[in-house]
């Protein structure tokens, strides 16, 4: 029998810390005379409330987490911040539904970044500061879950990053928690200085703080309907493009550099991967935007580069409707949505670090094929990558592409036509925010869609932002039997 103390222990602890944070835009609406100052200090009390009892009534003397008890940790954990967090909109002058209230809130804690929400222009300031407060906690929340959770889980070869020789939960938490806390001051100093990066670039003080969160969560809330593109600032777009960048890179490496290995972060294949592929991607769709769309040169760049890097670092952002952009740029926007960023990074997708581990087996399969005696062992960062890891890695491509194909069947069966079924779809278990479209592209919003489709929605985000099988093992009988 599963023992729930630490489970129910560590998710109060969480809840808590999340009342913590409704706390601040209770505060901003106070002294803006908003009065849904009321609903967020109503929020936080119920569920600090929640969160302290389940911490009283779980004490145990060694929090010590079994792989299955993980398993369920993480998925339950993300499940109850979410609908905790989706107390606000509810009770808000925005008065939405439990439906929207949770799709919201389930977009902002996966820092998917789609939204129901329009008007964003004329609404209370603390929503808006709550729904970038909440993909900065799940932009956080998800750096620490690929060092101290997943690489103990095994999921989608996740374990190549391991920090520790043995498996045991108990030796490993201790180092991980230690490595998070000081990734998680790199993450708020980084913060503070996109923040600042903004103010001086001309945004008020209230915008700078909101779009630091979510630029460097790459997020991709924004406090006005028109995203980045409300400003009309290249140098906004500058920063927010360096900003959603630093937000891809693995945080590891950053504290790596910070301790004196200056060259970790240049050294690393993923970095080089991942930057080579953004810059292909940058290339060539602005080169279709200078040769075919009427932009000049620096002007393609520009909005080129923007908007391709807001995809496939899966931030959202928009300062044009790019699904406007053409026969050749709508399919190269829908394929990087599934690409992301790296792992350890706040970032979304398959990650770069999979397709390098493909590559590395498909050549070695190659050379395998064409010397059928030789000895070809694939390589990652230069080390032998384990049949494991492989066997992992292709087991996470097959249950993503039939998630995603299961997700846009569904919402087609439900009315949505075939663009926005399958572009929703792609975005929503990519964890990228906008989807292509007139009606959910950059230029729309998720609010037209049927109740069904925004859980399914919800399901799906869920599904990406914690690697499928961490959701899926939930549903096996033999996990349950023990």
């Amino acid at each position: 029998m599963m023992d729930f103390r630490p489970i129910f222990l560590v998710i109060g602890i969480m809840l808590s810390a999340l009342s913590v944070g409704m706390v601040v835009p209770a505060v901003v609406d106070l002294f803006s005379g908003n009065p849904d100052w009321q609903v967020f200090a109503i929020s936080s009390a119920v569920t600090v409330f929640v969160g302290v009892a389940m911490m009283l009534t779980s004490r145990t003397d060694h929090l010590r987490l079994s792989v299955r008890q993980a398993f369920l940790m993480t998925t339950l954990s993300w499940l109850a911040l979410t609908l905790f967090a989706s107390l606000p909109f509810m009770y808000s002058e925005l008065q939405m539904s439990f439906t929207d209230a949770f799709f919201e809130s389930m977009s902002g804690i996966t820092t998917t970044g789609s939204t129901v929400i329009t008007g964003l222009d004329t609404a209370p300031p603390g929503i808006l500061l709550w729904r970038a407060l909440l993909q900065w906690f799940g932009g956080i929340g998800i750096i620490v879950m690929a060092i101290a959770v997943f690489p103990m889980l095994r999921v989608g070869g996740m374990q190549l990053f391991r920090m520790e020789s043995s498996d045991q939960t108990e030796k490993a938490l201790p180092r991980a928690a230690q490595i998070a806390s000081s990734i998680g001051i790199i993450y708020l100093v980084l913060t503070f200085i996109c923040a600042g990066a903004f103010w001086l670039a001309g945004m008020n003080g209230f915008d700078s703080v909101a779009h630091a969160m979510t630029t460097i969560a790459t997020g991709g809330f924004s406090t006005s309907d028109g995203s980045i593109g409300h400003f009309e600032s290249a140098a906004i777009d500058v920063i927010a493009t360096v900003g959603m960048i630093v937000g891809s890179l693995p945080f590891i490496l950053y504290l790596k550099s910070v301790q004196g290995a200056y060259g970790a972060l240049w050294r690393d294949s993923q970095v080089q991967w991942f930057i080579s592929i953004v810059a292909m991607a940058v290339l060539s769709v602005t080169g279709w935007l200078w040769l075919s769309g009427g932009l000049d040169p620096v002007q393609a760049l520009r909005y080129g580069s923007f908007n391709v890097i807001s995809v496939i670092t899966g931030t959202g952002y928009a300062t044009s409707d790019y699904s406007q952009w053409g026969s050749f740029a709508v399919p190269v926007f829908f394929f990087i949505m599934f690409i992301g960023g790296c792992a350890g990074s706040t970032t979304c997708g398959i990650k770069i670090f999979r397709f390098q581990v493909l590559y590395a087996a498909a050549r070695s399969q190659i050379h395998h094929l064409l010397q059928p005696h030789g000895v070809f062992i694939p390589y990652y960062n230069r080390r032998p990558i384990p049949d494991e890891v492989i066997i992992s890695v292709l087991s996470f491509f097959f249950v993503f592409g039939v998630s995603f194909a299961l997700l846009a069947i569904g919402l087609g069966m439900l009315g949505l036509d075939y663009l926005t079924a399958i572009s929703s779809a792609a975005t929503a278990i990519s964890n990228v925010g906008p989807a292509l479209g007139p009606i959910v592209g950059p230029a729309g919003t998720f609010q037209p869609l049927p109740d069904m489709a925004k859980w399914l929605m919800a399901a799906g985000m869920l599904l990406g932002r914690l690697e499928l099988f961490t959701v899926i093992v939930l549903f096996s009988r033999s996990f349950w039997r023990g």
